[in-house]
């Protein structure tokens, strides 16, 4: 017994410290800033937010609409540079790293990357007739929450998730990740406000957002015209090579017809 009760000791302090490190260093796990493309070539921009400078390009200049898109928690913006300037070739469109990854400053979390998107949007809209949010993977719930405080024209969300909490719960089931969790980036509870249309598309083989976080969040637009595209055989890192993705994206930003909801 007193082996039994050593063991069981030994896990649970095991358990404690693994608790501990993923509390301690889950903004590490959750954002891994990329350094710049030192050959990319683009007209820069600098937005400021209360001291914190902000760096991008912006592609497609002197655009009556724009795009702002937030990408993924590890991606090199820059490398969509042909998607966007082809796709959204009557568009505007701005690839503003978020802060710490690239040349801005800070450091990232969910208050700060909210806060940025209103910064950056409110200084937009003063260019710009119309905005369109465009959010991958983690960029999908500052989307979100963008589309939820801000007036938008469309928003595009592709591999969307419902929260990094379900998301992280189910990543390590073992533990209380809702209790431990800092920045929750809950779109589920976000997408009941927003009414503009709404474009989002999984991809079939997705093993970092797994479809069911998906279709929650999709669930939750209640109030919004919601069109819905699993791209079949893409993973989570390619569907936006995918020819069918493409070609949804460019009907639904052409489309001035009021939308149906998908499936």
């Amino acid at each position: 017994m007193h082996e039994i009760a050593s063991i069981i000791v030994v896990l649970f302090g095991i358990y404690l410290l693994v608790a501990a490190y993923l509390y301690l260093y889950q903004r590490r796990l959750l954002y891994h800033p990329v350094a710049i493309d030192p050959v990319f070539s683009a007209e820069e921009i600098n937005i400021d937010n209360n001291g914190t400078r902000l760096h991008g390009w912006i592609l497609n200049p002197g655009k009556s609409g724009a795009v702002i898109y937030f990408g993924g928690n590890s991606e090199m913006i820059t490398h969509r540079q042909a998607y966007f300037e082809d796709v959204f070739n009557d568009y505007s469109v701005y690839l503003i790293n978020y802060r710490g990854y690239g040349n801005s400053q800070g450091n990232p979390s969910e208050r700060g990357l909210f806060s940025d998107a209103l910064a950056i949007y409110d200084q937009l809209i003063k260019r710009h007739d119309s905005i369109i949010a465009y959010g991958r993977s983690l960029g999908s719930g500052v989307a979100v929450y963008l589309a939820a405080s801000r007036r938008l024209d469309k928003l595009i969300l592709l591999t969307p998730y419902d929260s990094i909490v379900e998301v992280g719960q189910k990543l390590y089931p073992l533990f209380p990740v809702r209790y431990l969790i800092k920045d929750r980036f809950d779109s589920a509870s976000r997408a009941g406000d927003i009414e503009i249309p709404v474009l989002i598309a999984s991809a079939e083989n997705d093993r970092e957002i797994e479809l069911p976080h998906t279709l929650t969040l999709k669930q939750s637009f209640n109030r919004a015209r919601v069109e819905y595209q699993v791209i079949a055989g893409a993973a989570h890192n390619d569907v936006i090579d995918f020819p069918d993705y493409r070609a949804t994206v460019e009907k639904f930003i052409s489309d001035e017809q009021p939308r149906t909801g998908g499936s």
